[in-house]
């Protein structure tokens, strides 16, 4: 994100009752090594404020606590500020994705993490908490962030298969629907894997799939199309409205394979609007897709009147901000959701939207060394979301066309990928060392994604360089503490699938898409 200006110009805050006028704000930087340089020179903590351009709450933080004397004159006594974009940095999004938007974290400048917080902070709050900081700081026993050590084996136990099995069954929420926390998403990777074992009969699991599937729909946008981030209040009526293109992927992934397994009218017309989005709001000019879209109509005002309104009433009122940046690993992950709804539709102008966003990508995003870049020019990259996501999207359109020259560049980027981001302490690292303290570490999801990618891609080439990064990360996986450090994780389980179906020699049959991604044997 751009350093903010001193003084923002007037912001329309609703709840705060009026407007706020020429507002001081932060100084803020750019996350760059002359930030962290600074920070020691003058012996300053960092607070790194990770923003995003779809987030309500990140508005409002900025009108309120950003702008309140207490605040500024905390940052201006002890701190360097850094504010980023969760979508212009896809490696901290990755780092502190655990965290929420807004992220606050305060850093030593050797990058020892001090505080890490979620979601808006008030500005009484704010002002304590960085002076609380300030002042033991530098005396915190805060480290560097380690990777674990790494599974000496890709292949899941016993023990640990029966222990994230179990998981995946108790997050359930039997009564809403969905996995049983506070805020309500789609999670792509539950579902599937119910789907997966109730093709083998378990009609649990058909059930619990069902149940995520039909909670889920309350999340489709009935006016434009497109899904809602999450609910919040333990339920599925309380939205969040902004649209992200990870969420448009899952949402597309999802209902397509359930619509195939289940013959419901209810998921294929799901995944249809996720799509009819994408095309008539997200779909730029030249082919590419842009990246998201505004929780807000007015940034900083909460916007339940209305999302509930009619598209014809809201487009006569205007349309919330589209973040038109045209990222590679947005692209990608709309390529190859796309891609799956064509395969199980057989309507053509799917699959004609995704062949129009490669071919963009592929003229535009390339990067001189190898991969792709994020955008237009990197700041930190290369970052491996750009060049796995694009490589999931080249071997879905060669799972679509038979075509294998999508396959031949499947394989030299996952050749990049393997070079440029395989981390010694197990996995891939989300991107290349950027100059600053903190060094880039493996992200649980990211891993999931590529294991998933490069058993596929090692089952079509019978290439052992991509049998062994994939069981590289898998080992990563393999690791019980990853495995189990969040309330479930029904990727790795069907990252093992995939495993098991290369090692035993299986050729993956079914609906190539979903045997691209760890489903059927």
């Amino acid at each position: 994100m751009p350093n903010m200006k001193r003084l923002l110009s007037a912001l329309l805050f609703a709840a705060a009752g009026g407007v706020v006028a020429q507002v001081q704000q932060p100084n803020w930087q750019a996350y760059s090594p002359a930030a962290f340089d600074q920070a020691s020179r003058q012996d300053r903590l960092i607070l790194l404020d990770l923003v995003a351009v779809w987030c309500h709450w990140c508005h409002v933080m900025e009108a309120t606590t950003y702008a309140d004397s207490a605040v500024i004159e905390q940052i201006e006594l002890h701190y360097v500020a850094i504010q980023a974009d969760h979508d212009a940095r896809p490696d901290l999004a990755e780092r502190y994705r655990d965290y929420g938007w807004p992220a606050t974290i305060i850093l030593t400048a050797d990058g020892r993490e001090l505080v890490k917080r979620a979601g808006y902070i008030a500005p009484e709050e704010m002002a304590m908490l960085l002076q609380r900081t300030a002042r033991g700081g530098r005396e915190a026993a805060g480290r560097p962030a380690e990777t674990p050590g790494m599974a000496g084996s890709p292949v899941l136990g016993a023990a640990l298969i029966e222990t994230l099995e179990r998981r995946h069954v108790a997050a359930y929420d039997p009564l809403q629907g969905g996995l049983a926390l506070q805020q309500k998403f789609l999670d792509a990777d539950a579902v599937e894997w119910d789907l997966h074992l109730a093709r083998a009969g378990d009609a649990a699991a058909g059930s619990r799939a069902r149940g995520f599937l039909d909670a889920a729909l309350a999340l489709i946008d009935p006016a434009f199309g497109g899904a809602y981030q999450y609910s919040t209040h333990s339920d599925w009526v309380h939205p969040h409205y902004e649209k992200i293109m990870s969420t448009q992927a899952a949402f597309l992934r999802a209902y397509s394979l359930a619509y195939r397994q289940f013959g419901d009218p209810r998921y294929r017309l799901a995944a249809e609007q996720v799509a009819a989005w994408l095309r008539d709001f997200m779909r730029a000019p030249n082919g590419g897709f842009y990246t998201s879209q505004d929780a807000d109509l007015q940034q900083g005002s909460k916007a339940h009147d209305y999302f509930a309104l009619d598209r014809a009433q809201r487009l006569q009122r205007g349309l919330p901000r589209i973040d038109r940046n045209q990222y590679a690993d947005a692209n990608g992950k709309a390529i190859e959701g796309l891609v799956t709804l064509y395969q199980v539709t057989g309507d053509k102008a799917h699959l004609g939207l995704a062949v129009g966003a490669l071919d963009w990508v592929l003229r535009n995003r390339r990067a001189e060394q190898g991969g792709f870049r994020h955008a237009e020019t990197d700041i930190a990259g290369p970052y491996l979301a750009d060049s796995l996501y694009i490589g999931r999207a080249l071997l879905a359109i060669h799972e679509a066309s038979g075509q294998e020259v999508w396959l031949r560049q499947a394989g030299e980027l996952a050749d990049f990928i393997g070079v440029r981001f395989r981390h010694s302490g197990g996995g891939l690292a989300a991107a290349v060392d950027n100059g600053t303290p903190l060094q880039p570490l493996p992200q649980l999801d990211q891993n999931i994604h590529a294991a998933r990618f490069l058993y596929t891609l090692a089952s079509r080439t019978a290439e052992p360089r991509h049998l062994d990064l994939a069981d590289h990360v898998m080992r990563y996986l393999a690791t019980p503490e990853i495995a189990t450090s969040r309330l479930t994780d029904a990727g790795i389980l069907l990252a093992d699938v995939a495993r098991r179906q290369v090692a035993s020699k299986q050729l993956l049959t079914l609906l190539p898409i979903t045997a691209a991604m760890g489903g059927d044997a």
